[in-house]
C-alpha cells in the first residue's frame, strides 16, 4: 500500500480524534492539515507517519504540543455544547483528555497510548484515573437511545443506568425518536444511523437539532457515512461492535463538555 493510501485509510479517524481533542472540527482539522503539511514537507517525517497509526498519532501529538493553532468555532454547527466544549477544557489537563481519548474512542492500548504520549505505561495509568475522576462529577442526566436492535438497545439502556443517569426512552424509527424528543427533551442522544423501518438515524438527530441544542453520540456500524467531510462531523463516533468502556468514556465526557446549563428532569417511558 502507498504511503498516501496508508494515510487516506487512518486519516477519518485521526480527525475523529482531533475534534474530540479539541472540541471543534475547524480546529481538530487545523492540527490535521499541520501533521499532514509537516510530513509533506520532511521525508523523514512522512516515513514515521506511514508506519501504522501509532507513528501517525504520534506525530499529530507532537505538532499538536508544539503549535499553538488558534481555536476556530464552527459557524456551520453553531451549537452552544460545542463553545462550552471549549470554555471547560481548562477544567481537565490535556495529557488525561488525551489518554482517554486515545485508549477509549481510538481503541489504543495502554502501552500504544504510552508511545503516542511519549510517557510510561504506570504514568498513562494515572492519567486515565484522573480523567475518569474528574468526568464522573457531573450530574445525572436524561438520555434517548434510538436503536433498532432490541438486544443492543437494552445494552446500552444498562451502560446508561450503571453511570447513574435516566433513559426516557428508546425508539427504532425515525419517526418514534422525533416523537420522544419532541416530548421529553433528553439531555443526551444515543443515536444509531440505520434504522428498523429503513429510515435514517442521521435525519431524526438532524430535527432533534433544530429544536434543541442537544449533544449526541452516534454508534454505528457505518462511521464511513458521518466522516465524509461534507457536512459537520460528530464530536462523538463510536464503531460497532463497540466496547462498553468506550461508550462510557464518550457518555461521560459529553456530559462534561457538552452542556453548561442544568440537565432537564423526565419521567421513565413504558
Amino acid at each position: 500500500m502507498s504511503a498516501v493510501a496508508q494515510i487516506a485509510d487512518a486519516l477519518p479517524y485521526l480527525r475523529r480524534y482531533a475534534r474530540a481533542l479539541t472540541g471543534s472540527q475547524s480546529s481538530g482539522d487545523a492540527y490535521v492539515r499541520s501533521t499532514l503539511e509537516a510530513a509533506l514537507a520532511d521525508r523523514a517525517l512522512l516515513d514515521e507517519v506511514t508506519r501504522g497509526r501509532v507513528s501517525l498519532y504520534t506525530v499529530f501529538t507532537r505538532i499538536w504540543s508544539a503549535s499553538a493553532i488558534e481555536i476556530e468555532r464552527d459557524h456551520d454547527a453553531g451549537t452552544t455544547h460545542e463553545s462550552a466544549a471549549q470554555d471547560r477544557l481548562s477544567h481537565i489537563t490535556p495529557a488525561s483528555r488525551q489518554a482517554l481519548l486515545l485508549t477509549t474512542l481510538e481503541d489504543f492500548s495502554v502501552k500504544d497510548t504510552a508511545a503516542i504520549l511519549d510517557r510510561s505505561p504506570a504514568e498513562i495509568n494515572e492519567l486515565l484515573a484522573e480523567a475518569i475522576a474528574q468526568i464522573e462529577s457531573e450530574s445525572a442526566a436524561t438520555v434517548l437511545i434510538i436503536e433498532d436492535e432490541p438486544l443492543i438497545a437494552m445494552q446500552l439502556e444498562d451502560l446508561v443506568t450503571d453511570l447513574g443517569h435516566t433513559v426516557v426512552g428508546t425508539a427504532a424509527t425515525r419517526s418514534r425518536a422525533e416523537a420522544l424528543f419532541a416530548e421529553l427533551r433528553p439531555a443526551l442522544v444515543l443515536a444509531d444511523i440505520q434504522l428498523a423501518d429503513g429510515s435514517s438515524g442521521i435525519d431524526a438527530v438532524d430535527q432533534m437539532l433544530k429544536l434543541s441544542d442537544v449533544p449526541v453520540i452516534f454508534i454505528t456500524a457505518y462511521p464511513e457515512k458521518l466522516l465524509t467531510g461534507d457536512r459537520p462531523e460528530p464530536t462523538y463516533l463510536i464503531t460497532k461492535p463497540f466496547q462498553e468502556a468506550t461508550v462510557r468514556a464518550a457518555i461521560s465526557q459529553v456530559l462534561f463538555f457538552g452542556s453548561s446549563q442544568p440537565l432537564p428532569s423526565a419521567r421513565k417511558r413504558d
